[in-house]
Formats: structure tokens, sequence, C-alpha cells
């Protein structure tokens, strides 16, 4: 195993994480990549260029370059406005990959759209092909309904992922239970390898020191969600425990909200945002309330450090970085029983896990906490140990090198029979799924800009 294509369509490794589309993902394809260059594999990240001014490949690393494809306006988009510039990201990889003669083991897509460009790409490349999902489309849907931006064509493209791809990457358990209860995935041919955290860029700080350089009180109960502003990550369900708490339980607490499109806290207005405000003052609190931003990753260690405990409560997640990186700092950690902050958090021992949706549930394990420092101590620890032996990108990284052989020796079997196909049957890789979104898409767009992809 010698060379690695990582396929990240909207997350790019060099991305500020934070925003609306830029999250964990982004961070689990830079630390990937890194790790994976950092022993000595050739390593090259395809993401989209959002931003005319990039260069088209960026020299990141020894071993690691990050290559600008041009496929649509070079924007910001949101990735439900994606799907449409496939066709177009396919064909500049290809072309890119062909101009500088080069061949790669394996092909790790990530998240649907990516997949289907990695399948494509194997394909073409006689490559295998592992797939993440990072997310499901039938998963979303069960729980956004009509607030769900992405169309069905997106079912029949993971479907023919789940059969395709020579190795599938579930997160967590839950991630591979869904993929055989939603899509009638093999569990023989998933690999379950979790998200991670760099104990160089995470580790513990003496919570006052970190507190005295972010100007926080020193002795305030305080409570840290941090993440991006997106409803489904269950913020108000916080602030409302929040209030929960004052009001039943007859404690004080401080909320700190870090996340948004901004670092100033002045300038980082969106809707999501503004809504979370409205809920605060509803509920009383907004005094007690106090939004900070995104946080950069250089500070992070300083402010999950700072904090007597961090929350997080989704409806749903896939796997949550967020916790873990919690616990690299040494913080008890209260989230909701969903995906992988399921496995991630063991209750009672690291933290808390409770239903989402539930502000009284949490609430009354915030009292619990607020009222034990020694229990918040002692699970702080507990958390520590857990991220330091399951949940660095190291082994992560050495759990994916395993995956990508698994795959390249599967694809490399003398007339071996795609997953779900039989041994003769020749797929047509841009078939059913890429042309219902096309049609899709079309009528969105308007003829001229479906014609400029190549769709006619």
């Amino acid at each position: 195993m010698r060379t690695v294509a990582i396929v990240s369509e909207h997350a790019s490794p060099l991305g500020v994480v934070g925003g609306v589309d830029a999250g964990g993902q982004n961070i689990y394809v830079a630390n990937v990549a890194r790790e994976l260059a950092r022993w000595g594999l050739r390593v090259d990240v395809f993401t989209r260029s959002d931003d005319a001014s990039l260069d088209p490949v960026v020299e990141w690393m020894p071993g690691l370059r990050v290559v600008h494809v041009r496929a649509g306006p070079q924007a910001q988009l949101p990735k439900e406005r994606l799907l449409a510039h496939m066709p177009a990201f396919s064909a500049a990889m290809h072309a890119f990959v062909r101009e500088q003669k080069l061949r790669y083991d394996v092909v790790h897509a990530n998240f649907f759209m990516s997949g289907w460009v990695g399948l494509r790409f194997a394909r073409a490349f006689r490559t295998a092909l592992v797939t993440t999902f990072h997310a499901l489309g039938r998963v979303r849907r069960l729980h956004q309904g009509a607030a769900d931006g992405f169309s069905d064509a997106r079912f029949d493209i993971e479907e023919q992922l789940v059969r395709e791809s020579h190795r599938i990457v579930a997160e967590c358990p839950q991630d591979l239970r869904d993929m055989v209860e939603h899509y009638g995935a093999d569990p023989s041919r998933i690999d379950i390898v979790p998200c991670g955290f760099d104990p160089r860029e995470l580790q513990p700080i003496d919570r006052l020191a970190a507190r005295a350089q972010l100007h926080w009180s020193p002795d305030e109960f305080t409570v840290l969600q941090l993440g991006r502003m997106v409803p489904r990550k269950g913020v108000d369900n916080v602030i409302r425990s929040i209030a929960v708490l004052k009001n039943r339980f007859g404690r004080h607490a401080r909320l700190v909200i870090a996340g948004g499109n901004s670092s100033d806290p002045a300038t980082n207005r969106t809707p999501e945002l503004e809504r979370l405000v409205r809920i605060a003052h509803d509920e009383g609190v907004a005094d007690r309330v106090e939004f900070i931003g995104r946080c950069d990753r250089d500070r992070l260690s300083t402010v999950y450090s700072a904090a007597d405990v961090f929350v997080t409560t989704p409806w749903y997640e896939p796997f949550g970085i967020t916790p873990v990186e919690a616990m690299a700092c040494a913080r008890p950690v209260v989230g909701s029983a969903v995906g992988g902050i399921q496995d991630t958090v063991v209750d009672g021992r690291t933290g808390f896990l409770v239903p989402p949706n539930d502000p009284v549930a949490l609430a009354e394990r915030l009292a619990q906490l607020g009222a034990r420092p020694e229990l918040r101590e002692r699970m702080g620890r507990a958390g520590l140990a857990r991220a330091r032996k399951l949940f660095t990108w190291e082994r992560v990284a050495r759990e994916l090198l395993d995956v990508y052989r698994s795959a390249a020796l599967y694809a490399s079997a003398p007339r071996r029979a795609t997953p779900g196909r039989t041994a003769t049957t020749q797929p047509t890789v841009a078939s059913l799924p890429m042309r219902a979104a096309m049609r899709m898409s079309e009528t969105a767009m308007g003829s001229n800009d479906a014609a400029a992809v190549g769709w006619k």
C-alpha cells in the first residue's frame, strides 16, 4: 500500500471548521490524510474548488497534496446543491490523474457524492474503492423529514455504493446497523473504524489557567456546547435545560455556545443562531447564555478545559467528534444516546447519556454534576484514558490501512464478481442514480447550466 486518493467533494481538509457545511468530515479527512502521509504513503486529497484564488494543487506536507477540482462555480455552495456538479468533478479528476500519470492503490470516498465519483474512478483506473458515508440519506430523512434538502437520488447512489464498494467503513456500531437495516448491506464487508483526536492538538489544561486565558469566572459552574450551528445538533435543547436547571433544580449554570461561521460573535449572525438567541430570551436565561462564535482549532484545548462539563444532544449523530475531543481534554460529557455518542461516552463512567430532545433529563444530570466536583474530576480522568486508548488519529489511520489492504486484495482477485452482481455483468457506473439526479437538477439549474457540465 503506497498511494491513496481521498475524495471529499464538499469537505476540504484545508477548510475552516465550524460553518454549516464544515465540521467532522473536514477534521476526519485532514487527520487521516496527515497520518497516512506521516507513515510514508503518498496521499492526494481531491476536493471541490470553492474559491478562484485557491491554488490548483497545494503541497500541504511531504507526501500529501490537496487537489482543488474545478466543478461548478468557484464559490461556496450548500452541499445539497453539489450533486449536479459531480460529473464535472469526475471528469476533471480523471484528467488530472491521466495528465500526471498517477496510479493509486485505493480510492477512499467520503460522503455519498464522493462515493459516486470514487466508483467511476475505481472502474476507470482499476483501483480498489473504500467508502465512508459519514451520514446516510435514509437516516437523515427519518430525522429531518421535509427539511432534508437532498433528493431521493441520494438513496439510489448509496444503495449502489453499498453493493459495489470493495470495503465500507462504519464509524460506529449504530452506523453499521443502519446500513444493514436501511440498505441491506452485507455486514461482512463493513469495518468499524471510529473517528479520533490528535494528542498533539488536544490535551488537558488546568481549568483555572484556561479560564484566566479566556477571562471566564473562576468559580461559576460552566457548561460548554461546541459544534456546528444547525437544528439537528439540538443546541436549543441545551438552552432549555439551563432554564429547567434553574427553575426545577434551583441551580444556576453558565452556558457557553461555540460555533458558527465567524470567530467574531458580533458578525456571527445566521438564522439558526438568531433562533437560538430568541429561545434563550423566551426561556428567561439570556443572561446565562453566551455565544462566543466559531472556536478555531488552536483554542480548542483551552475552551474545552475551561468548562466544567461538555454537552452535546443532537437528534441523531453518525459519529460525533466533539465528545471525543472533550474527553481528550479530561472533561465529562453529557450526550444524547444516539449514533456514535452512545459508544464513545460510557454512561456513568466518562459522563452520562440522555435521551435527545429531553431538557429535563439533561438538567437532572447537570444538577448532579454541578453539585459534585469530585464526580466531574473522576469522569474527566476516565474519559481522558478512554480517548487516548481508543480514539487517536494514529490508531484510526492504522486501522484504515488494514481496510485499504483488504479492499485492494479483493479488487485484484481474478474474475471476482462485483458484490451484488454476477461475474458476467459489466456495470455502467454512471447509471440510473446520477441520471435521475441530473433530471432533477436540470429543472432547478436551467438547461444552459446543465449543458455546461456535459449532461446533454
